[in-house]
């Protein structure tokens, strides 16, 4: 099987990696931005697809789909993100005869779906927060459901997802102005206005539960991850197990989230996640139908590579391991290292890498996307790497991360690493005392991300943008003699993309 990484970055190298643990050839796709990425430098085979803008190369799926034909390519793993969940996409790779390591698109669709997938997960008997199971027709359906529920209520885009396209509304007087945002935004963001509404869970903690499938209709789950610890709806920190989950609830949950898996004949690696409330009772949230950033933490618990397990399910194995084989050891944290300022609101910091050490020894993993000399683009999600913790028990990975955190160091462009070193010793992440807006509260009583109004960030985000492109054009390209193209006897496939 060769394989063809359709996406960049940290989760592009990481399935590089785990290809090439199983003897796969690799082929790297990158956009104009990406030329001299490590994912293209890691891989077997790299071909260009176009222009910086995502649009333009990273979500076109026709010029991807070519690069493996023209590569020779049998199979192609999405990563997260792009196109990861996008049905057409997943049709679209097998009717042009690849393998698309990842669920059928009947599933991706069916969970893609808030509303539809509400509507399965009702008649699967997975508990489901209380709300319309259909898309609103007109505001007026909304309206009466705030009203029969109360106040405070959630607006949600039915295609939704990653925290966009959602809007919590505590006042009757602003349902209407929220209803019509959220439709804005659920058409922007995800090219289809609908949108639904639930009632909204007070302080809720965000718990998700890993879930692997094979072809064969085996499903098992690999306990819970703690994903409350969110800026802005963004997931920033993750763990596993969850500190406050115990064995009794997390078999409710496991057995929850298979059957959700189940009621979709879903295979492949994929998340379901749920909303718990203070009393520890649990609705489902979505699906999501990809791999998870969040992946490793898993991973550090159960020693399960979720990543060659996508691989293998889909050539058709079936599943190595039964549920009585997952056993959870230790616990692991991960941190997302962003290229933003948490100084000044979190603004994006994209440049040139002047200086890298990353964190290593006992129990310390690292993710990462980028190197020393390397220029951070402005046109994708900011993130670096994701450094993650493992240890005996949750005092002893904290203690790792804050160590791991004090070794990291990135100099020409700012990071959330002094943000996660702040945080590493707050007394309530400690007691595992939060909640899904503590992050938003914990940085109101900080000096981070509260000191830039929005017309100063834009400023900062324009000027980042233009110090970006500044030093981009000082850094070589791949066509130079001593270059890790060369090096790799890559110089044929090192030439610009032409449209």
């Amino acid at each position: 099987m060769k394989v063809l990484i359709a996406n960049r970055g940290e989760i592009a190298v990481r399935v590089i990696r785990a290809c090439r643990e199983l003897g796969y050839p690799t082929v790297a796709v990158y956009s104009e931005a990406d030329r001299v990425a490590l994912h293209v430098m890691y891989a077997d085979e790299a071909v260009a697809i176009g222009p910086a803008p995502s649009r333009e190369s990273y979500l076109r799926a026709d010029r991807i789909i070519e690069a493996a034909r023209k590569t020779g390519a049998t199979a192609v793993h999405p990563g997260y993100g792009f196109l990861a969940e996008n049905a057409d996409f997943a049709q679209a790779c097998i009717d042009a005869g690849l393998n698309f390591i990842g669920p059928s698109p009947a599933s991706i669709r069916a969970m893609g779906s808030k509303t539809e997938s509400r509507q399965r997960m009702t008649a699967a008997g997975v508990p489901t927060v209380p709300g319309l199971l259909e898309a609103a027709k007109g505001f007026d359906e909304i309206e009466e459901f705030a009203r029969k529920s109360g106040f405070p209520v959630m607006i949600k885009a039915s295609a939704g997802g990653g925290g966009k396209g959602m809007r919590l509304v505590e006042r009757a007087e602003d349902l209407k102005s929220a209803f019509e945002r959220v439709q804005s935004e659920a058409g922007a963001f995800f090219g289809d206005p609908a949108v639904y509404a639930e009632k909204f869970i007070a302080t809720p903690r965000h718990i998700e539960v890993q879930v692997l499938g094979d072809k064969h209709g085996n499903v098992i789950h690999l306990g819970e991850r703690e994903c409350t610890l969110q800026r802005r709806h963004q997931k920033v920190v993750e763990e596993s197990p969850s500190p406050v989950v115990t064995p009794e609830l997390r078999a409710r949950l496991g057995a929850a989230a298979v059957k959700a898996a189940r009621a979709v004949d879903y295979y492949s690696a994929g998340t379901i996640e749920f909303l718990m409330g203070a009393d520890r009772e649990f609705y489902f949230l979505e699906m999501n139908t990809r791999l998870q950033v969040e992946h490793p933490v898993t991973e550090e618990v159960t020693g399960i590579d979720l990543v060659k397990q996508q691989l293998r399910i889909a050539q058709g194995e079936p599943l190595g391991i039964t549920q009585d084989d997952v056993v959870i050891r230790g616990h692991a944290i991960e941190c997302r290292i962003y290229a933003e300022d948490p100084f000044h609101g979190f603004a994006p910091s994209p440049g040139l890498i002047r200086h890298l050490i990353v964190p290593q020894g006992p129990g310390v993993r690292n993710d990462n996307g980028v190197y020393n000399g390397f220029t951070v683009p402005i046109f994708y999600d900011p993130m670096l790497s994701k450094l993650v913790a493992r240890g005996a028990d949750r005092a002893e990975a904290i203690a790792r991360m804050k160590r791991a955190l004090q070794e990291y160091r990135v100099e020409g462009i700012e990071t959330t690493i002094p943000f996660f070193s702040m945080l590493m010793d707050n007394e309530d992440f400690h007691a595992a005392r939060f909640d899904t807006g503590f992050i938003d509260r914990y940085l109101k009583s900080t000096d981070l991300g509260s000191s830039v109004d929005e017309e100063q960030k834009e400023a900062a985000i324009v000027a980042a943008a233009i110090l970006a492109y500044e030093e981009s054009q000082s850094v070589r390209l791949p066509e130079e003699t001593d270059s890790a193209w060369r090096r790799l006897g890559r110089a044929e496939a090192a030439g610009r993309w032409r449209p």
